[in-house]
């Protein structure tokens, strides 16, 4: 792993938490279970594991809310009817773009792009810079209520 850079570290985790969430979406598996095995098969450094963990746990926490901003920027599709792997990486842009990971917002627009012309089917790239172009030109803030403040926040 010596050499790689926290560019290249963080695009691993990014891969590494988009199979963790496609196995979480097709099977019965608990993301912890999902997320050790992965790094079983692939090691990351410290910094790349929290990166995954934190990708993989925000998603999990807030995959509801996610999935309503999905059908909002992209309302011709159901989000179920919305292919596993686009709907992940999706999910894992969106979670970038609320903030919470400190992701600049091209970053991780090219960085969901890059994901679904590796993963995704030939469209895959097109539908997932369409619909976050569209939630970010919406210009309304991505806000997902963070667990610490979930306890105490009243009516959204």
């Amino acid at each position: 792993m010596t050499g790689k850079t926290s560019v290249q570290i963080r695009r691993q985790a990014r891969v590494l938490a988009l199979q963790v969430l496609y196995e979480l979406d097709t099977t019965t598996h608990q993301a912890d279970r999902a997320i050790a095995y992965r790094l079983e098969e692939e090691s990351l450094p410290q910094e790349g594991e929290a990166f995954l963990r934190q990708l993989v746990g925000g998603v999990v926490t807030h995959r509801d809310r996610l999935d309503a901003l999905i059908q909002k920027y992209a309302p011709a599709w159901p989000v179920q009817q919305i292919a596993v792997i686009d709907r992940n990486i999706l999910r894992i842009a969106l979670f970038e773009l609320s903030g919470l990971t400190g992701t600049p917002m091209k970053v991780a627009i090219n960085e969901a792009v890059e994901l679904a012309k590796i993963f995704g089917s030939d469209n895959s790239s097109r539908f997932v810079n369409g619909v976050l172009g569209t939630a970010v030109a919406d210009q309304a803030p991505l806000t997902l209520v963070s667990p610490q403040h979930a306890v105490v926040s009243s009516k959204d």
